[in-house]
C-alpha cells in the first residue's frame, strides 16, 4: 500500500465546508470577484464600528493574540518543581553495605615503593 492512498493527516483532514467553499471561490473565476466582494462587505462592518468584524479583522490580519499564562499556584505561591532523579548502580546492596563497613585505604606515596592505589 503506497503511502499516497491514506488520507493526509494534521490541517488537511475533512473539512467538507471549507471545500465547498474552494470550489465556489474557484467557480467565481480569476479576479474572486465574490470573495473581494465579501472582504469589502467586511471592512466597511469593521470600519462601521461592528466589535465582531474588527476583532475577525484583526486576528486575520495581525494573528490571534497570545493566551495569558499563569505561573504560579494556588493562593499565588510560586510554582514548586520536583525532580525525581534515577541513579543507575552496579552494585548489589550486599556489596555497597560491605563498602560502607571497609576502611579506605591511605594513598601515600612514600610507603608502598611509590606506588598509589
Amino acid at each position: 500500500m503506497s503511502h499516497l492512498s491514506r488520507p493526509p493527516r494534521g490541517q488537511q483532514r475533512d473539512k467538507p465546508y471549507r471545500e465547498a467553499l474552494r470550489m465556489e471561490l474557484a467557480a467565481a473565476g480569476e479576479d474572486m470577484k465574490k470573495l473581494r466582494e465579501i472582504a469589502r462587505t467586511h471592512i466597511e462592518k469593521a470600519a462601521a464600528g461592528d466589535m465582531q468584524a474588527i476583532k475577525e479583522l484583526a486576528d486575520r490580519l495581525d494573528g490571534k493574540p497570545a493566551q495569558a499564562l499563569e505561573h504560579s499556584g494556588p493562593d499565588g505561591e510560586p510554582i514548586t518543581k520536583v525532580v525525581n532523579e534515577i541513579v543507575h548502580v552496579y552494585e548489589t546492596r550486599e556489596q555497597i553495605e560491605f563498602n560502607d563497613q571497609t576502611p579506605l585505604l591511605e594513598i601515600n606515596p612514600s610507603k608502598n615503593g611509590g606506588n598509589t592505589y
